[in-house]
């Protein structure tokens, strides 16, 4: 075999495409989009390599047309998890032994086929199964995917060239192992990216994955797993599994060789998932690794020197983009009384030209919740709402799930800071306002501090900087990615990786170097040219009389 020290394509992020009128990509996206709506697809599990089926089919629909019917996919059991994690652990040793640029070849195709051939199918995919309109699925599923297959590659191949010092006489060198065992990847319905991203970066390290994905992003992630096959993943190094969540939970960690989780969902979830692992402990041969990235209560904070036009914006844009169903999603904000009247116009202004419908429709802003528990949710939050004494709805809050799971864009003030939609984690387009006085400016970032038990990510206002060093200073710990003068969402692979800590995750920083170090185990060698010969040091030898 010829051997090399082989350099990755410099990872540059994908650029994401206009869709103005008129333009190809505009044309091609649509003709993509009524060639799915158009058809009805079955859509099978893939373990080892194989489409499964086991009869047990469940509708699938758009969450903004729910009585379409896109197609079904097979629904599984204990044992098609099972059957997934014993094609992992079979195709585990020749997939850890293929020579790494192998694996970076078949990532780097993958990004490749992504931003391509199946630009427009991914997503449609994404548009349709998920409501996401043209621009948040060309920035999620085609670019944020490709960013982070290639940013992965690169990251593996600079961790691959840590290596140690080595003193005369020897030579020590690091070999980064994948983990002893198998890979549970558990991913969410809000991003197409996440969802490929999980199984995907364990996989380049040379791990092997089972991987369940969210029920209500099934067709996007029958697209990915396409892709991944198209690019030459070999069989059973990443099994797609459609199960409920607690079957394949019981599965997965009850199992000797479970490795680690790679996870991106709600904060109960994931703690309910440690707390199984904790209690499993003793089954284990390693300590699993355990990655998540969880829920946020995302912040946006203002002085009175803030550009009021700007921080419209970031409220309009940071609140509403996708429903507000980003993690990273803006969803309270303090804003002081100087400046109050002036920013609200402003925002005001700029949601009466919000339109909101179906994401077919590339004028609609703002379409549908994913489904109908999201929807009550939301709707029983915005009804408390408006029988409280001490909180307002300002804008929208009509919900109508006649032909949609369809919530207007809606914006709370809140008459005192620790109000429930200030604290609690909604996960939709519901917006909370605290206005508070100038004079207070410390006292209320102490309040903004201690009132979430989230900490992913948080935006500051200003136009001082010395206002600017002390906000960012005090609010250190309420956000793992924080935001200066723009709004706290729209995280970019290579730029700004992502992740938060306190109640948000484990904030190992997905896309990062980081986050690619938890899915290898080190080995340590050293190797000594000349070994010594016999066991004395040279304080042994008496003192010469």
């Amino acid at each position: 075999m010829s051997q090399g020290f082989f350099n990755v394509p410099i990872a540059k992020n994908e650029p994401v495409l206009s869709y103005a009128p008129g333009s190809p990509e505009r044309k091609e996206l649509q003709a993509k989009i009524a060639e799915l709506r158009a058809q009805e697809i079955e859509i099978p599990m893939v373990i080892n390599g194989k489409d499964v089926t086991t009869g047990n089919k469940k509708r699938l629909f758009p969450p903004h047309d729910i009585k379409h019917t896109l197609g079904y996919y097979h629904q599984g059991d204990a044992t098609q998890v099972n059957e997934a994690i014993d094609a992992a652990l079979a195709a585990k040793e020749e997939w850890a032994a293929l020579s790494w640029q192998h694996r970076a070849s078949i990532f780097l195709k993958a990004a490749d086929l992504l931003a391509g051939p199946y630009r427009a199918k991914i997503n449609a995919a994404t548009i349709l199964g998920q409501s996401k309109n043209a621009f948040q699925a060309e920035i999620d599923a085609a670019c944020e995917l490709a960013d982070f297959l290639r940013f992965g590659v690169q990251c593996m191949s600079e961790i691959y060239k840590m290596q140690p010092e080595s003193a005369k006489g020897m030579w020590n060198y690091n070999e980064f192992r994948p983990l002893e065992g198998f890979v549970f990847a558990l991913t969410p319905f809000n991003f197409t990216a996440i969802a490929g991203n999980l199984p995907a970066a364990p996989a380049m390290m040379g791990n092997v994955c089972v991987w369940k994905p969210s029920k209500t992003a099934v067709y996007s992630a029958h697209v990915v797993m396409e892709i991944f096959k198209e690019a030459g993943l070999p069989d059973g190094v990443i099994n797609l599994v459609f199960a409920s969540g607690p079957v394949v939970a019981e599965e997965v960690m009850a199992h000797a060789d479970f490795a680690g989780i790679h996870f991106t969902g709600s904060t109960e979830v994931f703690q309910s998932v440690w707390k199984k692992i904790g209690e499993n402990i003793y089954k284990y041969k390693s300590y699993p690794r355990i990655v998540g990235e969880t829920g946020g209560k995302d912040f946006i904070f203002a002085d009175g020197t803030a550009d009021t036009t700007a921080l419209a914006t970031a409220m309009v844009r940071g609140a509403f983009e996708y429903q507000g169903q980003k993690c990273s999603a803006a969803s309270r904000v303090y804003i002081p009384e100087s400046i109050w009247e002036e920013t609200w116009a402003k925002c005001e202004a700029q949601l009466k030209e919000v339109k909101m419908g179906p994401p077919e429709d590339f004028t609609n802003f703002v379409n549908a919740v994913i489904d109908e528990s999201s929807f009550d949710k939301l709707k029983a939050a915005i009804d408390m709402v408006r029988e409280a004494d001490d909180a307002e709805i300002i804008a929208g809050g009509t919900c109508d799930k006649w032909e949609g799971y369809f919530i207007e864009p809606t914006v709370v003030r809140a008459m005192k800071p620790d109000f429930v939609t200030m604290q609690e984690e909604l996960f939709g387009p519901v917006l909370t306002v605290y206005v508070y006085e100038d004079g207070k400016v410390d006292e209320t970032m102490d309040i903004l501090d201690k009132t979430s038990i989230y900490a992913l990510t948080g935006a500051i206002f200003s136009q001082n900087r010395y206002n600017i060093e002390k906000m960012t200073t005090r609010l250190s710990n309420a956000a793992g990615n924080f935001y200066i003068n723009d709004k706290p969402t729209g995280a970019v692979v290579g730029q700004q990786p992502f992740g938060g800590s306190r109640g948000s995750g484990t904030n190992d920083k997905a896309g990062s170097i980081f986050n690619f170090l938890r899915w290898t185990s080190i080995r340590t060698i050293k190797e000594t040219f000349v070994p010594a010969t016999h066991f004395s040091y040279p304080n042994f030898e008496p003192d010469q009389e």
